[in-house]
Parts: C-alpha cells; sequence; structure tokens
C-alpha cells in the first residue's frame, strides 16, 4: 500500500472498511439514499476501476459530457483508481466522511457494503432489470431483496484451447467435461529432457481462486449455503483433487512454468494447449500474435462436469446511502449501466458488455472468446454471497497453494479454510 494506511495488513484494511463503514454509514442494513438535494444543480464524486488507463479517461470524460447535456447543473468530478487499490480508496473515504456519491465495484462487493449501511437500494425491480440484463448478470446486484448494483461489464474465466495445437495432435474438437480435459492435457503435455516445455492444461496462469471456482461450480460445487460455507463438500474436494492431478499426478503442469500477470501468457506463445483463463485472452493474442486471430486460432469451452459452469466477475456501479445528491446519483448510476456506455466500458476493456441489446454488436461478434462467454451466461456462477466475502476470499490461495504444493491434502486444506471463514462470519455477526 503507498498511502498513509501502508501499515495495515490486507485484512486489516478490510476491516478498516467495514469497521468504518459501521461507524459513518447507517446503523440498519442498507436502505433508500436521505430524501434531500433533489433535481437542479449538484457536484457528484465518482470512483471508478475501470477508466483508469488513458484511453478510458478520454472516453469517460467524452461520456460524462453528454451525460451532463441531459443534467446541465450536475458536475462529476472523477476519481480513477485500479481493482488492487479500491478497497483502500473506499475505506478511505468513508473514515475520512467523505463517501463517494457513485462507486463502482466489483462481483461480490455488495454484500459486505449492503450490510454496514454504505450503499443505497436503487429501487428498481428485478423484472425491470432483466429486461435489459442476463438475469445471472442481475443477481450480483441484488441482496435480500433490494437492488443496491447495476452492472457495466463483465469479465468470465472459461476454457480456451490452441485449435491448431489440437489439430496437430489429431484432435478435433475441445473437450467435453472435466475427464477428457485432463486426458487431452495428458496426450499434449511435452517434455524434452523431463523439463517441461508445453503444459497441456495451464491452470496457474489466471488467479488460483478465479481458477478452482469455476472447476469447484463445474464439479456441482457451491460456496454458500444459507450463509455458511460450503466449499468443503465432496463436489469441492473432488475439485481441488482434479487441479492437484493436473501438477502433482499428471505433471500436465509445473508450478511456477507461468505466473500471474506474466505480459504473455504460454498459450499465446504455445507453451501451452489449453487453459482456464480470462476471456481477455483474445485481445492479448491480437496485440502479441495477430495471427492466431486471423487464422482462427484459439477458441473457447465450457468447463463441465456435473454441469456446465463459467466464472463471472464484472463491474457494477452503486450509490452511495450517505449522498447528498440522490436523484443526480442514481441518475449517474443508471446511464453508466446503460446501454450507451455499457458496451463502450467493455471494448476498451476488452471485457463484455452487460447489456443484452450488444450481445450480437460487431464487437461482440468479432471477439470468439467474448461471444462464447454471452451464448453462456445462463452457465455462469459468480463469487460473494456473505457480508464477510472480501476477508473470505483472501484465505483462498494459501489454502489451495497448500494443496497444489502437496503440503495438505485437499479434503484438509478446505476444511481449514471453511473453519477460517465460518470464524470470520462469526465475527462480524
Amino acid at each position: 500500500m503507498r498511502t498513509h494506511t501502508s501499515a495495515l495488513s490486507r485484512r486489516r484494511l478490510l476491516g478498516l472498511g467495514a469497521a468504518a463503514a459501521a461507524g459513518a454509514a447507517l446503523s440498519a442494513c442498507g436502505g433508500p439514499a436521505p430524501q434531500q438535494g433533489g433535481g437542479g444543480d449538484a457536484s457528484l464524486r465518482l470512483l471508478t476501476p475501470i477508466f483508469d488507463r488513458a484511453d478510458g479517461q478520454k472516453l469517460l470524460t467524452s461520456l460524462l459530457a453528454d451525460f451532463k447535456k441531459d443534467h446541465p447543473g450536475v458536475s462529476v468530478q472523477v476519481d480513477y483508481t485500479e481493482y488492487g487499490k479500491l478497497n483502500e480508496k473506499l475505506a478511505t473515504s468513508i473514515v475520512g466522511g467523505q463517501p463517494y456519491d457513485v462507486m463502482l465495484m466489483g462481483v461480490g462487493w455488495i454484500p459486505p457494503f449492503v450490510e454496514k449501511g454504505v450503499l443505497a437500494d436503487l429501487g428498481t425491480s428485478r423484472s425491470e432489470l432483466e429486461s435489459t440484463y442476463n438475469p445471472r448478470v442481475v443477481e450480483p446486484g441484488i441482496y435480500e431483496g433490494g437492488t443496491y448494483g447495476r452492472p457495466i461489464l463483465l469479465d468470465t474465466r472459461i476454457g480456451i484451447y490452441r485449435k491448431d495445437i489440437l489439430a496437430e495432435a489429431g484432435i478435433g474438437a475441445p473437450p467435453k467435461d472435466m475427464t477428457e480435459l485432463m486426458e487431452m492435457g495428458k496426450e499434449l503435455t511435452v517434455r524434452e529432457g523431463g523439463k517441461l516445455t508445453r503444459a497441456g492444461v495451464d491452470i496457474l496462469s489466471n488467479d488460483l481462486r478465479q481458477t478452482y471456482l469455476p472447476v469447484m461450480w463445474a464439479h456441482g460445487g457451491d460456496l454458500f449455503a444459507d450463509g455458511k460455507p460450503v466449499f468443503d463438500s465432496d463436489e469441492a474436494v473432488e475439485a481441488l483433487q482434479w487441479m492437484v492431478d493436473v501438477i502433482r499426478t499428471e505433471k500436465i503442469e509445473d508450478y511456477g512454468f507461468t505466473q500471474k500477470g506474466a505480459v504473455v501468457a504460454p498459450l499465446i506463445q504455445g507453451r501451452a494447449a489449453m487453459m482456464i483463463g480470462h476471456n481477455d485472452m483474445w485481445r492479448q493474442a491480437s496485440e502479441s500474435a495477430p495471427e492466431l486471430i486471423e487464422e482462427d486460432r484459439i477458441g473457447g469451452f465450457m468447463l463441465n462436469q456435473r454441469r456446465p459452469a463459467l466464472f463471472q466477475g464484472g463491474t457494477l456501479a452503486t450509490m452511495s446511502a450517505k449522498t447528498k445528491h440522490p436523484e443526480q446519483a442514481k441518475a449517474l448510476v443508471e446511464y453508466l449501466s446503460g446501454e450507451k456506455v455499457s458496451p463502450q466500458a467493455a471494448e476498451q476493456r476488452g471485457n463484455i458488455p452487460a447489456v443484452l441489446s450488444a450481445a450480437d454488436s460487431e464487437y461482440v461478434r468479432g471477439n470468439k472468446l467474448i461471444s462464447f462467454a454471452v451464448d453462456n451466461l445462463d452457465h455462469a456462477f459468480s463469487e460473494g454471497g456473505v457480508p464477510a466475502w472480501l476477508e473470505i476470499r483472501e484465505e483462498f490461495k494459501p489454502a489451495l497453494e497448500s494443496a497444489l504444493l502437496g503440503k495438505s491434502s485437499p479434503a484438509d486444506s478446505l476444511r481449514g479454510l471453511a473453519e477460517t471463514a465460518e470464524a470470520i462470519i462469526a465475527k462480524g455477526a
């Protein structure tokens, strides 16, 4: 951390956000914004992690100029950040008694901030939202019957494969389930003198939690049931065992073969035949190996065992329960999540527009990983679901790594993770 909170651990920072919200926001869970500051002039503060690059800032400036045409008395002060610093920004604003009027935040963030009274109910019905967005996209913005977030863009984790590498091995189609993915992965793995030169399946380039979760959902597991952790179920253990087998039993990939955040993923380099990864691989290939796009060498496939599944993350627009200008803030939320902004916001990030009207756009259909994800959103699952999620999610990586490195069994790793989660939930009760 680079601000005055640098001495805080990440967990303590999450706790700071919760404590500050509890003291500075509403005493009840969520609720409508204060009814003051109706139509007319208003100065709004907007926090956004999705327009932070130079091209994004230029785009947002243009979009806000259009917003101002319909709301001439409203000015918007933008605070740009990145997702890695978003929670710190939110916590600092709450501690300082100056919460943002409109905040863009991630899937899974709604329950924690609603529970502490930070977010206002937007007063929009589920049926109204589902006329604009896929129902699975709507779900992460709803908590305990209230609508607190409207989706702007999505990002997914799906199966991705090199068509040319499979074709060279005489394989004409991607795997239909996790069992076949393992078998193909073994066949496509290449070692020279014992050294791995091509991973049959790359499960390490993506964030480990966001790789494990769609594998878990595909095996029939879930995160929570009635607010209690169930990610130590038999299905969840089976899913983690599948990942352990990729690394330790079948030697399809070596730990350390790739690193999250590498400039170019092994699949793009030809050092992996398949992967569980981000739909952004299409953009990455377009920039670093355009021949893969031009020659149609990259495709997507669904992770499937007991059910098809893909991981759906994304960005939602929310409104502060403390805003002095609820009417104008809600208008800005609706504009940023609407049919004009959503496609443009998604394209500048290489992500997926949330609005249904963009499903057949040139941008979506021209990106085969994004169009694959859009066509399969009915099988999307999202993380989160409990107020303590932001704290719990930090515990996943060490638990998963412990199993992948052979330090503990999948069952023991997940049992310990579930026990930690239960303690975190109990602490916040």
